[in-house]
């Protein structure tokens, strides 16, 4: 191993320190980041009776509320339903089914998981399936049939 003279050992302690902070400097900061995301309705409609908003974005992420479905009817219907739903408020804030990055799915009746499935199946996710959560809560709200969703997305 050759020795280094103190001069040496120096310049590449300086080298490295001015590498480091040209590194820093083109990174914006998590501040300056920060301060570019709002939290906003991300679908512009007018609010409704319920203390909650439908579609939260948050710099280029959507957080989409829990959607039940309203109209009663079979598993397969509610699913195709409640996909629907979140289809227009995900097209309304300018995403789609494709950039659901996490998605929840509350069922009134788990044993009807693989109905449910088998249609959450036929929609159009992208190349990759979102991360998911199946399960069955104590209740639905009142006025919910077969099942919620809620997801997180990206525009």
């Amino acid at each position: 191993m050759q020795t280094q003279s103190r001069r040496g050992m120096l310049k590449s302690a300086a080298k490295a320190a001015a590498a480091a902070g040209a590194a820093l400097v083109a990174q914006p900061s998590a501040q300056a980041q920060a301060a570019k995301a709002v939290k906003k309705d991300a679908t512009g409609r007018s609010q409704t009776q319920f203390p909650f908003t439908t579609v939260v974005a948050y710099g280029n992420l959507l957080f989409v509320s829990g959607i039940g479905c309203r109209v009663p009817g079979t598993i397969e219907e509610n699913t195709k339903w409640v996909l629907d739903e979140i289809e227009k408020n995900l097209a309304a804030a300018g995403s789609s089914l494709e950039k659901i990055l996490k998605i929840n799915i509350f069922m009134e009746d788990i044993k009807q998981f693989d109905r449910m499935n088998a249609v959450y199946k036929t929609r159009k996710w992208g190349p990759v399936f979102p991360a998911r959560n199946t399960v069955q809560p104590a209740a639905l709200p009142a006025g919910d049939y077969g099942l919620a969703i809620d997801c997180v997305a990206y525009v």
